[in-house]
């Protein structure tokens, strides 16, 4: 039975800052009951209840569950997924349009309630660290051991949020301690940097291997994870490039070291498996978020962006969503005609009732009564226009996410899907990239290996073509990890880090040519509330 940590509960006899709910800047703590954290931890369970917080807050900024998170900017920005207005819906002030078009203001909520998000999830970590200091460890039957472990635990998660913080906005404060400074100052994106790598360093080796009674825990396979995409992305980050340093993290997760969910991690030979809702069993998996539908009243909520509102009858289930996101038609064309990623991972043509396959789901805006046919163009095809941009979309515009599959809600482990934050594919393909780069941008043998093994489960035997060294360039890198990662949360990272994010021309997309779009503004109400924040170039600070 999958592992059922998220159960556990935050009582509150926890004291806790949630430094954003505020801002970062207030950091005064929030009493919410009169028990204090002496009180508090009696025990083993008690303690573990408290590190796993975080856990439960990272749903909302690092999978697609509805919130204006850290993955609607990493997405959304980006060259393989957008949200246009489809008919009366998906206008929403235009907040998508300017995402997509690099015009986001620095008083939006899609910048802010990032920032919020992240920093919240450092207050949780903060916070139990703080407690840790107060706390007689074996008085309340904890050993040496497992208490260096769940600080190692806690600071990898917190090096998590200050690397994703890192890369949303650059230049962002460094805080550990809950109330100290309250109003802390910018610091420098290098100097982020470097606190994400001095707190992976010290506290990764001291983390457990990987193993199944830790699913969904950080362990050393996500430890290392964590540390190979700092270093893949060190260059941009700091400034140097740090590519021995990513190939070692890599090493480490490849030859088993650290660890795996079922043995030794290895590549799901399935396109499905590594994303279904028995995706506990995946080999593949590194670190995720878990979910046991059937034992808590919590899922992975992907459907408020992605599902059509009469979706639920495509997978005879019980959820609806807002027909939001869709796939950008130049991202749908990357994928060749006889690539089982694309009949695998999208939804397009026409649909039908899981529960009666005989019967159609029937439109219920322009295509009211009639059969819904998903299609990969963004127009107005019920009038018969041919514009094609975010303004220009219907109902049925655009082919739609199918990459994590619920099940019909009669199975077992229904909507029990587990979001994937690592997998061994993500490594795979950080070592290839880093051994190019490396080799003046060239790829070797090995990095070859690496694309190839991954890419072959694509293809039916007959069709695959492995690459070469003459057609695995970096351009053709970029596109391969576009293929295999769509819908992850990667996009915009990986479009900055090979110098197109602000150049490259997609859809009706024309590029900005601006590189202070590589950040994200500080957000308006932090400067604000926080005299000693720097506002990022490019942008107004006030």
């Amino acid at each position: 039975m999958k592992n059922r940590f998220y159960k556990a509960l935050f009582l509150s006899g926890l004291t806790l800052t949630l430094t954003s709910l505020s801002g970062c800047t207030d950091l005064s703590e929030t009493l919410y009951s009169q028990i204090n954290a002496e009180q508090y931890y009696n025990n083993r369970q008690e303690v573990l209840a408290a590190v796993l917080r975080p856990y439960t807050h990272a749903n909302a900024w690092i999978a697609p569950t509805s919130q204006q998170s850290y993955w609607r900017l990493n997405e959304l920005s980006a060259d393989q997924l957008a949200w246009p207005q489809k008919g009366r819906h998906g206008y929403d002030d235009a907040q998508w349009i300017r995402l997509h078009g690099h015009s986001w203001t620095f008083t939006e909520n899609n910048i802010w309630n990032p920032w919020s998000l992240l920093f919240t999830g450092v207050g949780f970590c903060n916070s139990v660290l703080g407690d840790f200091n107060r706390i007689d460890f074996a008085q309340i039957g904890v050993n040496d051991t497992d208490k260096a472990a769940f600080t190692a635990e806690l600071r990898v998660f917190r090096a998590l949020h200050y690397m994703k913080l890192m890369d949303l906005y650059g230049n962002v404060p460094i805080v550990t301690t809950v109330g100290t400074p309250l109003s802390p100052p910018t610091a420098p994106r290098a100097e982020v940097f470097a606190f994400v790598e001095k707190e992976l360093k010290e506290s990764v080796d001291q983390l457990p291997n990987l193993s199944k009674a830790l699913i969904g825990r950080i362990t050393k396979a996500a430890g290392y994870s964590i540390l190979a995409e700092l270093y893949l992305n060190a260059q941009v980050w700091s400034g140097t490039a740090r590519w021995d340093d990513c190939i070692a993290a890599c090493d480490k997760i490849i030859s088993g070291q650290t660890g795996g969910l079922n043995g030794a991690p290895v590549l799901d030979a399935s396109l499905i498996s590594t994303f279904n809702n028995t995706n506990d069993n995946s080999r593949e998996a590194l670190f995720q978020l878990t979910y046991d539908f059937q034992a808590t009243p919590t899922r992975c909520g992907w459907n408020s962006d992605f599902y059509h509102f009469a979706q639920r009858l495509i997978y005879n289930g019980d959820a609806n969503g807002n027909n939001g996101v869709v796939v950008i038609p130049s991202a749908y064309d990357a994928y060749a005609d006889n690539d089982l990623r694309k009949s695998t991972w999208f939804l397009i043509g026409p649909q039908f009732q899981a529960a009666n396959p005989t019967q159609p789901v029937l439109g219920t805006e322009e295509y009211r009564d009639k059969q819904l046919v998903f299609v990969k163009e963004i127009r107005r095809a019920s009038e018969g226009k041919t514009s094609s941009t975010m303004i220009d979309g219907e109902e049925n515009s655009g082919a739609r996410f199918n990459k994590y599959r619920p099940g019909q809600q009669t199975e077992a482990k229904y909507w029990s899907n587990d979001w994937l934050i690592y997998r061994l594919t993500d490594i795979y393909f950080y070592k290839a990239e880093a051994l190019m780069r490396k080799n003046g941008n060239v790829a070797t043998p090995e990095a070859l290996q690496l694309i190839n093994a991954v890419r072959q489960r694509a293809f039916a035997a007959a069709d695959y073509v492995p690459y070469t060294t003459a057609t695995l360039t970096l351009n053709e890198l970029l596109a391969e990890r576009g293929r295999e990662f769509v819908f992850e949360g990667k996009r915009r990272t990986d479009m900055i880090r090979f110098g197109a994010f602000t150049t490259a021309s997609w859809w009706d997309h024309q590029p900005s040519n601006d590189p202070n779009k590589t950040l994200f503004p500080i957000p308006q109400r932090q400067l604000a509330a926080n005299p000693n924040l720097k506002q990022n170039p490019g942008y107004p600070s006030q």
